[in-house]
Formats: C-alpha cells, structure tokens, sequence
C-alpha cells in the first residue's frame, strides 16, 4: 500500500505542478519528435521498478512533449480544458476502478449516469423521453445515433436487421452536406455505409443545407430508406441548419434526422445563443461532446435518441454470465462498448459546479473571446478576416505582402503564421480549408479562457505579423 501512496503522490504533486503553470508555459509543445522518441523508444526492462520512480520520471519526460491544452491560451481544434470538480471526479474514478457496463459492476455508476443523463437533455432542451449513452466522443456518439436510426429505417422497410444483417438489405441513403464534420463519415463507415450511400445536398454560404434542395432531394429518392444529418455548429463557421424548416420536411418523407451538435449543441444552455437551435429538439438523434464546451476530462461524448427502443435494439447484448438488473439502468444496453470506464462522474461533478446559469455564462463567454479574438487579429496589418464567429468558431487569413501574390501565396502565408504564433508558446492556433482557401481557425471553448489571455494572443500575432 505504501507504494500506491507514493505513486499517487507524486502524480498529484506533478499535476498540480504542472497545472500551475499554465499561465507561464508555452501553449505549444517545445520537446522534438526526436527527443521524445530518444527517451521513450527503448528495450522494455528485464526488472520492474518503483512506480514512485517511474510516475516523477514520466511527469518530467513528458513535460515538453504535451500542449497546455488544459489553460486559457489554446485556441486549436474545439479542445476545452477540465473544470476542477470534473477532474477531481475524474481521479476518483481513476482510483475506484469500475466498470461502468452494469447496475451490478458498479451501481453507483449506473445511478450518476441516470443523473446527469437527465440533467443532460433538460440542459440542452431535448425530449426528457430520449435514450442516452455516454461513449468515449462525438465520433462514437454518431455511431451510437446512426446505428439506431440504421436500425429504424430498415424496420420500417420491412427487414429485420438482427436477423438478416446488411447483406441484402434495402440500401440506406444519407442527405447531408458537403461541409460535413469527418466523424460522421468514419460512423458511417463502421456502420457499413460506403461513399455511393452519401448525397450531398446544396448548401448556401454560411454552409447551410437549402432547405428547397434538401427537399428535391427526397422527392427525387422515393420511399427508400433514408437519414438525414444536420449540424449544429459547422466546424469552420460555427452555422446552423435550419432545423425548424428541415426536420420537419425530413420526417415528411419519413427519414431519420441526426444532428451533429459536438459543440454547437451546447448553444441551447444559453439564453442568448439557444434560437440557433429553434427546431433541433424535433430531430430523431443527436450527438455532442462532453471534452468540449462541458470542459470535463478526454474521453467523453454523449448520444441522445428519441426512440429508446431503437436504440435499445440497436444495441442490445446478452450473455448467460451477465447479470442484468431488473430495476437499475444497465449502461452497455444503450451504448457500444462492454467494459467502459465511468464517465458520468466527471460529467455530474462539472454540471454541479457550473449549474445552469455556470453553463450560459461559459458559453456566453467563449463566444465573446471568439468574437473579439477574430476581429482583433483580422484587422491587424496583413490579416484579413474571413468569417466572424457565429458562435465560438472564427476565420482569419494572413496575406502575402509581395506584389502580385497568388491566392498560393496567401495560403503558404497563413500556415507559415499560424506556425510562427505557435513558435512564440503565447498561443495556439490550428489552420483549416475553407472553399479552397487556408485559414487560421479560432475556436474558444476552455473554462480557463479570460480576456488576459485574449489579449496576449492578439499581441503575439501582431508581434509575429511586425517582424515577418
């Protein structure tokens, strides 16, 4: 046991440490591919060691060669931080070790899940009937929704999918737009959908379906089986589909509708951001991310279908060692994984430090940091601003000064800048492609955020932007 306590003391020692330092350290990783594989690709040692030991040793190795994705200063991707509650009931989970598949591995897992489930969809303004599953990310959130809408729409085409499988089946159609998010097409990939399934609907230039396409579309489909996915924050833009116009036509033509909301969703807990969702309540399935703007700890998305036995069928499983519970919420019955770790800790204990008012305010304000990080970096000498926030997601592009620059120049420019920021460990950005052109992409969704840290960005791209 002493060794546990030793080895636990020096992780909390090294995490604290290293959170501490946030505010100082570069937002960039500073240690070389080289140097990292140099101190960690040897031969495995013959003899074990002393896990104090190895838990300080590893907290220094790894020191370089991590992002301080944690802290106020990164703005790449859609990365949020971990709320101090969610990152305590994170390490408790750590330490009680249980296997959330269960009522009987581990009940209190079961019942929390119930809790924040709830809390869940009351937050977010979806049916208080909807099935739930907590799952390791937006990615295997859409394959949970589109397994149980593939499930759906073959049932009402008349084949039974458990017994029959795809081979045969009636081909699924899925409408949905060109500006698409990657993880909808890898969750339809494992879920058997190949390229020829997909049909791109015309979009408009904030990258929103037409809603007189999608429904030529349909019409032009038939009766055949089909899904409908929508979004609700385009990663590039941060725009909506008008779902109050679309879903209702979807359903018209008796398809399922999904919404890919893996941050966007999060839009309906603020008062001042929630009419972009007018409508997204009457979807059939929708995914978000919880290691996002809940800001609790990697790995944790959550699936949410109206048709609870849709998804229950979907996903069922049963084995004679199994012991179900009669009266408890078994959690494997409603997502894809059988041995999975205890994520609705994390979730209530961010959700109980936030509270519904905690939740808008931080929505509210990484909105505002977006707002002012875009226009306050796109209008300095040599940027150019693309696209203001819709919500929390911006565009700014870095020109080429030379005389008769190429729109290749300009892109070669944005990605050298975009490196050069993150050289100086001030801030973080990431580029993006967006209609052929390169783009910084500023995202802002960590707790940690404030307007220090906004205004420490913007001088480093302006100090980047004087010397180059």
């Amino acid at each position: 046991m002493d060794t546990t306590r030793d080895a636990l003391r020096a992780a909390c020692e090294s995490a604290l440490a290293y959170l501490d330092s946030l505010d100082q350290r570069s937002v960039a990783a500073t240690a070389s591919l080289d140097q990292l594989r140099a101190q960690w690709l040897k031969p495995l040692p013959e003899d074990g060691e002393a896990p104090e030991r190895i838990i300080r040793e590893l907290a220094a190795q790894a020191d370089g060669g991590t992002l301080a994705s944690a802290g106020g200063r990164f703005f790449g991707w859609v990365i949020g931080g971990s709320l101090p509650a969610a990152l305590g009931a994170d390490w408790l989970a750590s330490a009680w070790d249980q296997n959330a598949a269960l009522h009987a591995c581990s009940p209190a897992a079961a019942v929390i899940e119930e809790a924040a489930g709830a809390w869940l969809k009351d937050l977010l303004g979806l049916p208080p009937a909807a099935a739930f599953a907590f799952v390791t990310g937006c990615q295997m959130a859409h394959v949970t929704g589109l397994a149980a809408a593939r499930h759906r729409v073959l049932a009402a085409a008349g084949w039974d999918l458990d017994t029959g499988g795809l081979f045969g089946a009636p081909p699924i159609t899925v409408f949905t737009s060109a500006a698409r998010h990657a993880t909808c097409d890898r969750a339809l990939r494992l879920l058997g959908f190949g390229r020829s399934s997909l049909r791109f609907v015309e979009r408009d230039d904030h990258d929103r379906l037409l809603p007189a396409a999608l429904d030529a579309a349909l019409r032009q489909h038939g009766s055949g089986p089909a899904i409908v996915v929508l979004q609700a924050g385009e990663i590039n833009l941060g725009s909506f589909d008008d779902f109050a116009t679309l879903i209702p036509m979807a359903h018209a033509h008796g398809a399922w509708v999904h919404v890919d909301g893996a941050f966007g969703l999060w839009a309906a807990a603020s008062p001042r951001q929630r009419h972009l969702l007018r409508g997204a309540a009457e979807a059939d399935s929708w995914a978000t991310d919880g290691h996002k703007w809940l800001n609790v700890p990697y790995d944790c998305g959550y699936a949410f279908v109206a048709d609870a036995g849709a998804l229950k069928s979907a996903m069922k499983a049963q084995a004679a060692y199994v012991t179900h519970d009669d009266r408890g919420r078994d959690p494997m019955d409603w997502n894809p994984e059988w041995s999975r770790r205890a994520r609705g800790f994390a979730t209530y204990a961010a959700l109980r430090q936030l509270g519904r008012s905690g939740v808008a305010d931080l929505v509210d304000r990484c909105c505002r940091h977006a707002e002012t990080l875009a226009r306050g970096i796109g209008s300095l000498p040599g940027a150019e601003l693309v696209w203001a926030p819709t919500l929390n997601q911006g565009l700014v592009r870095f020109l080429d000064p030379r005389p008769g620059a190429s729109e290749s120049d300009h892109d070669r420019r944005t990605d050298q800048v975009i490196g050069a920021i993150a050289a100086t460990g001030e801030a973080f950005f990431t580029g993006t492609a967006w209609r052929g052109r390169r783009a910084m992409r500023i995202s802002v969704c960590n707790w940690q955020t404030s307007a220090r840290d906004v205004e420490r960005a913007i001088a480093a791209a302006a100090s980047v932007l004087d010397r180059s």
